[in-house]
């Protein structure tokens, strides 16, 4: 899709939901999300963590008039009427700069319950809370750490070459990820703990982000959201005005990439 055929009157939905956008990050793919967030008018917008990358930022300082440009659009939608919802995650728990970038603009909490139009009870957290049960190897964790970092920079390359040439976005570094065995299994693990611990606590489900694979479907009868990332995947869930889960996925932007059916399946990567 291009940038002009985004340029129609925004959709409108209950709530937006975004994770993982990594503003100070250099990778982060903040023009897309810009663009995605001028096609979309949200009654509530839910961030669930990792929004500034407070980490990469105290390894090497990186800020463009692009990175600014998200959080104007996101105070500018608190603006128009939007509720503005916070939920730190693990790049972003300290929140002094955070907070007086926005200065006390948006609602922040630990945890969200939200509650969909048609009465669903859906856990919000960002999902670092995880990570002490789904674990990995330490040398498999650096090893992936060091491949990740580079994939993720030539992803980067190809994309910005692609965006160049009118062509649409490429999720590369997910690709790779799923089709890695030890990748695949850490992320069903995940998916399955934390719908465990929202079937646990008494909830319909839970909305998370934080392993930067975007997913929508039901386990156990529990349903599982992840928001997905602006690194990566590209991607976003929303709640309709008649209360339907969907996972949106850019360059399709206006469009939804899955629905929330009677029987939630996995998102096709």
């Amino acid at each position: 899709m291009t940038t002009g055929s985004l340029r129609r009157r925004p959709i409108k939905v209950r709530t937006l939901f975004l994770s993982d956008i990594h503003l100070g990050y250099k990778h982060a793919r903040v023009r897309e999300l810009s663009e995605f967030l001028q096609g979309i008018d949200a009654e509530h917008i839910v961030l669930v963590g990792d929004i500034i990358d407070a980490l990469s930022l105290g390894q090497r300082l990186f800020w463009t008039a692009e990175h600014t440009n998200v959080v104007r659009a996101l105070l500018a939608k608190r603006r128009s009427g939007a509720r503005l919802i916070y939920i730190p995650g693990n790049h972003d728990a300290s929140l002094a700069m955070f907070a007086e970038v926005l200065n006390g603009q948006l609602e922040v909490h630990r945890e969200w319950v939200h509650r969909t139009s048609r009465g669903m009870r859906l856990l919000v957290t960002h999902g670092d809370r995880f990570d002490g049960i789904v674990t990995c190897a330490p040398w498999l964790t650096r090893l992936g750490d060091a491949l990740y970092y580079v994939v993720v920079a030539l992803s980067h390359g190809v994309n910005n070459l692609r965006s160049r040439m009118g062509k649409p976005y490429w999720p590369f570094v997910e690709r790779i990820k799923l089709g890695i065995g030890t990748s695949l299994r850490y992320i069903e693990r995940f998916e399955e703990v934390a719908t465990s611990h929202a079937q646990a606590e008494g909830y319909d489900g839970i909305v998370c982000g934080h392993i930067h694979r975007a997913n929508l479907r039901q386990i156990d009868g529990t349903v599982y959201c992840n928001t997905g990332d602006w690194v990566e995947s590209c991607s976003a869930l929303i709640e309709t005005l008649d209360g339907e889960l969907q996972l949106l996925r850019w360059p399709n932007g206006l469009y939804p990439a899955r629905r929330m059916t009677t029987q939630l399946v996995a998102d096709a990567a």
